[in-house]
């Protein structure tokens, strides 16, 4: 019979999609729980690591399809605590950058589930590491702002357009590839160069790794014409510029 009182939640971040960038603790997790409850975003590779016998629950959510909405998931969640799981809720990046974990533990508190956070490396640092393109340079960026691309329900970007565009700073956007267009747009609308160098990255650190070096006044066009698929990451600064003297090059096997 399952002792009741074990149930717990561990809001996991799965990291940029190498299962190198794993966290041991992450790991641990993962290979003693009861279930996995997974998102789209996490990697093939890190999905690997889960044992055999481990049950697996894909809510996974894709653009304009939500094929398990936000409330019946922090519903599964909560269920399966209760009946004395062990659940390990794994998101691709951190948990709390975009990941909605904060929002999933708020349920949990609220229904009394024992829970805990379990950091990744983010998506951002990844295609940093990955690509050699830094998030922060001397003489080039003095700081660094992450936004979405995405609005819930597909609302209208309200984003605060006057602030992001500062040319100091490296703005790394996240779930923008709907709306790169209007971004730019609106960048430019604000003040920022046309010329401004802008890299997309997508499936960064796995072996399905792709990427596009443009600028603000041709990156839709570009991004249009050699779409990424998702997950697509947005570099756009001035530290795009030492693409060509820092590259790092695409991973062209499969790990061993």
């Amino acid at each position: 019979m399952k002792d009741l009182t074990r149930g717990k939640v561990f809001l996991i971040g799965a990291g940029p999609g190498d299962p190198d960038l794993l966290t041991v603790k992450a790991l641990k997790a993962m290979q003693a729980a009861d279930v996995v409850v997974y998102d789209r975003l996490v990697s093939p590779e890190i999905m690997a690591l889960v044992p055999d016998h481990v049950e697996r629950i894909d809510v996974g959510k894709m653009p304009k399809r939500h094929k398990v909405p936000q409330e019946q998931i922090n519903d599964i969640l909560v269920k399966l605590a209760r009946q004395g799981q062990r659940v390990v809720r794994l998101k691709g990046g951190d948990p709390l950058i975009f990941g909605r974990g904060s929002e999933e533990a708020e349920e949990l508190r609220e229904a009394g589930v024992p829970y805990e956070y379990v950091p990744g490396i983010t998506s951002a640092q990844g295609t940093a590491a990955s690509t050699g393109v830094p998030l922060t340079h001397r003489g080039l960026a003095t700081g660094v702002r992450y936004v979405t691309g995405h609005r819930a329900r597909d609302a209208s970007l309200d984003l605060d357009w006057a602030s992001l565009a500062c040319e100091e700073t490296t703005l790394v956007i996240y779930m923008g590839a709907m709306n790169i267009a209007d971004i730019a747009a609106n960048l430019m609308r604000h003040g920022m160069p046309a010329t401004l160098p802008v890299m997309a990255v997508a499936s960064v650190t796995t072996p399905r790794e792709r990427r596009l070096i443009s600028t603000l006044a041709t990156v839709a066009d570009d991004f249009e014409a050699d779409p990424l698929a998702a997950p697509v990451l947005f570099f756009v600064g001035h530290v795009v510029s030492l693409y060509e003297s820092a590259a790092l090059p695409l991973k062209v096997a499969a790990y061993a």
